[in-house]
Parts: structure tokens; C-alpha cells; sequence
């Protein structure tokens, strides 16, 4: 188990730490669907990320991926967020906070399918962001509020939102919203001891998401500008969704024959839109060579 945990936790940060988001929702849809409660199960995911975002922010860092202002930025209101939104999960029973964090699950998980899938975020080269407090500060809240009840969910607010505003270098985007998500981690984890205590934390999953975390943050960032993140992200929002549909399904009162069907027809659609994104970043790639070649002076 501790394996496993370790090979999810490294899947984890690895697409996290490249594409700046992915390793708190996909932590806990594994944890859930090995029966944690969702409080729990955030708990643990928090406490792992502890060590794994303070190893990305630093891998980040010597590679002059992160805006330190930013950091900040973002990372204060983003703590402020996240100790409210883990309170809440605390005191919320399991039966009322399971299908509430699937659902939130799945639509983080959505969100992310269709943004890299119809619309993939446009690409800046400015290396420090111009973006002020009075944009930040509601970004780092509602990130900070989302990625504690949700177990995840800093990267898909933060980094989209970034991103889309299109005014930031993505590398500096990923590299920032990482390393502030130490300081969202901290908060939460704080709250979730304050509501749960010692106990109602998984610690052989913490030290086995940890473990896994710590060794793929520096292969992450070493990756950053070279992973086609539109594709990766498609991938993973397909996944999140196909995870988290059982519960969401069986909270609704759907069962029998009709739970396999939504899972075959999520998974079709899936893979369909990462085909799509693939053909799209092939094309794009063509048509950039394409130009190059045509800019490229003729010698007799």
C-alpha cells in the first residue's frame, strides 16, 4: 500500500509541478475510492503536500520559474481561504460530505476538460505578473476556500485563472501558484487539525504521497516547459470526472445498468477530446514549422 501510495504521489506532483494543478484532486479520488472519509481524506492530502509543495516551490525556484510578489500575492489570501473551507469539511458529517466533495471533484474535474480541451489558455512571455492586489486577492480566497473542501482545487482556480488572463509566462505561472500553495497547504492542514485533531488523519497515506511528492517535484519543474499541457491536461480532467462519477451517481439514486453506461460514455469522451487536443498541438506545431521554413532566406 505505501508503494502505491507513493507511485500516486509521484504521478501526482509530476503533472501537477508541470501543468499547475492536478496533485490535490487526484490524491484524493484515489483516497477516497480506497474508502477514506472526505475529511480524512483531505486531511491527508494536505499534510502530504506540506512537504511536497515546500519541494516544488524550492525546485521551482532554482529554476527561475517563480515571482516572488506573486507568491505572496496570492498565497496569503489563498491560506485565508483554505482555513475557512477546511473548518467546514471538519464539521460536515460523512454522509452530507462525501457526494458534496465528489461532485466539487467533478466539477474542478470538468472545468479542467474543457479548458485545455475548447480553449486552451493563451501564452504570455512576461516573467513577472502585472496582475495587483484587488485581482489576486479574490483568486487566492475562492483557490484557498475550493482546494480545502475539495482535497484539491488551488491549481485548477489559480493556474486557469492565471493563465487565461493571459498576461504571465505559464512557467511562471506554474512556478508561482506552486510555490504559494505552501502557504494554503499549511493553513489548511492547521484547520483540519483544529476540526479533526491527530486522528482523523491517514498517516501511512500521508508518508506515502509524501514520499512520491518529494521525488517527482524536481523532474516537475525540470519539465514545465516541455510537457504538451494541453493534452496532459485534458487527460487529467477526464480522469477526476471518471473517478468521481460512482458517488456523485449513487448520491443522485442512479443504479443498476445505468452507472457503467455514464462511466463508458465519460471515458469515450475522454479519449476523444485527448485525440483532439493531440491533433490540435500537432497542427499548431506544423503550422509553426510551416512559417518558420517559409521566414527561413532562400540561398542560391
Amino acid at each position: 500500500m505505501l508503494v502505491l501510495l507513493a507511485l500516486a504521489g509521484f504521478g501526482a506532483q509530476l503533472v501537477d509541478g508541470a501543468l499547475g494543478m492536478g496533485y490535490g484532486v487526484t490524491s484524493t479520488t484515489l483516497l477516497l475510492l480506497a474508502g477514506l472519509t472526505p475529511a480524512a481524506a483531505s486531511a491527508s492530502v494536505h499534510f502530504a503536500k506540506i512537504g511536497t509543495a515546500l519541494a516544488s516551490g524550492y525546485a521551482h525556484w532554482r529554476f527561475d520559474n517563480i515571482d516572488p510578489k506573486l507568491v505572496l500575492r496570492l498565497g496569503v489570501p489563498g491560506a485565508f481561504g483554505a482555513l475557512v473551507g477546511a473548518l467546514l469539511l471538519s464539521w460536515l458529517s460523512t454522509e452530507a460530505s462525501a457526494p458534496l466533495m465528489a461532485a466539487l471533484l467533478i466539477g474542478i474535474g470538468v472545468f479542467i476538460l474543457v479548458k485545455y480541451s475548447v480553449r486552451p489558455p493563451r501564452e504570455s512571455v512576461a516573467r513577472v505578473s502585472p496582475h495587483g492586489r484587488r485581482f489576486l486577492v479574490p483568486v487566492g480566497l475562492v483557490g484557498g476556500f475550493v482546494d480545502a473542501t475539495g482535497g484539491g482545487g488551488w491549481g485548477p482556480v489559480a493556474t486557469s485563472t492565471l493563465l487565461t488572463a493571459g498576461r504571465t509566462a505559464p512557467r511562471t505561472v506554474i512556478g508561482s501558484v506552486s510555490a504559494s500553495e505552501f502557504l494554503v497547504t499549511v493553513a489548511a492542514s492547521a484547520g483540519f487539525v483544529i476540526g479533526l485533531g491527530h486522528a482523523g488523519i491517514d498517516w501511512l497515506a500521508v508518508a506515502g504521497l509524501l514520499v512520491g511528492g518529494v521525488l517527482a517535484a524536481p523532474v516537475a519543474a525540470w519539465l514545465v516547459t516541455r510537457l504538451p499541457a494541453t493534452v496532459l491536461g485534458v487527460a487529467v480532467g477526464g480522469l477526476i470526472v471518471l473517478s468521481n462519477l460512482r458517488i456523485v451517481l449513487g448520491s443522485a439514486g442512479v443504479d443498476g445498468v445505468a452507472v457503467p453506461v455514464a462511466h463508458v460514455v465519460v471515458a469515450v469522451a475522454s479519449v476523444a477530446l485527448v485525440v483532439m487536443a493531440a491533433r490540435r498541438l500537432r497542427a499548431t506545431r506544423r503550422a509553426a514549422a510551416d512559417a518558420d521554413a517559409l521566414d527561413v532566406p532562400q540561398h542560391v
